[in-house]
């Protein structure tokens, strides 16, 4: 089988999706990327997530060409591609349909950060795509919603802020493999729904100060990190 510990880890992914109750159904869908051989893992179209196996995931190009697999793959595929293209140093995607996380796609507002939950994992808010035109949906849609998202991130990092919300659609994630894009996906939806209940509370609710924010992201992920235990 091509790319078995590739195609294991993509499922595993996916499972975990489920696991914490961002899909439903057949909803969603998380793809991995051997960056040697340029190949994408992706989820199959259609397939209950109950029935997934190794086996099942289908393999293709960087191009949309299939090389392995009998099914087709998700119909997120090209947009998967776009990002694996334009975000070098990103090795997994996951796209889902939460409840929180959709809401705020549908309502087209970035998610602010108000606390150091959301600043651990994202050093900023969670960004939304404009709208695709028309002819940008009756077009090469999935392509186009790969390329909407690669020009919101046109000055933002996405090794920083490894989430979107795609304009009335919903979010997609990233990581440097299937399961972090899986794990951030969860921490996306844990911090839109805080901030919903935020604003519930308190509708003038300030944004955390940059300050605190930098702390909090930076003691993680930056230069000087200390964060966890050392790894030998």
């Amino acid at each position: 089988m091509l790319l078995k510990t590739l195609r294991e880890e993509v499922r595993e992914a996916n499972l975990e999706l489920v696991r914490r109750g961002l899909v439903l159904y057949t909803f969603g869908n998380a793809s991995g990327i051997d960056r040697a051989q340029a190949l994408v893992a992706i989820k199959p179209s259609g397939v209950p997530y109950e029935e997934l196996t190794p086996e099942q995931i289908v393999i293709s190009d960087l191009a949309g060409k299939i090389v392995d697999g009998t099914l087709r793959p998700s119909s997120d595929l090209a947009t998967h591609l776009e990002l694996y293209k334009h975000f070098s140093s990103i090795g997994g995607v996951a796209h889902t349909h939460s409840e929180f996380g959709t809401s705020w796609a549908q309502a087209e507002t970035p998610i602010p950060c108000f606390g150091t939950t959301h600043a651990d994992s994202f050093h900023g808010p969670i960004p939304v795509t404009e709208r695709l035109t028309p002819s940008q949906i009756a077009g090469d849609y999935e392509l186009e919603t790969g390329l909407a998202i690669v020009r919101t991130f046109s000055k933002i990092d996405p090794a920083s802020v490894p989430a979107v919300l795609v304009a009335g659609h919903a979010p997609f994630c990233w990581g440097k493999d299937a399961a972090e894009a899986a794990h951030h996906a969860v921490i996306l939806e844990y911090v839109a729904r805080m901030a919903s209940h935020t604003l519930s509370i308190h509708a003038e609710s300030r944004p955390l100060g940059s300050e605190l924010h930098d702390k909090h992201f930076l003691r993680k992920h930056g230069r000087n990190a200390y964060y966890g235990q050392v790894k030998t």
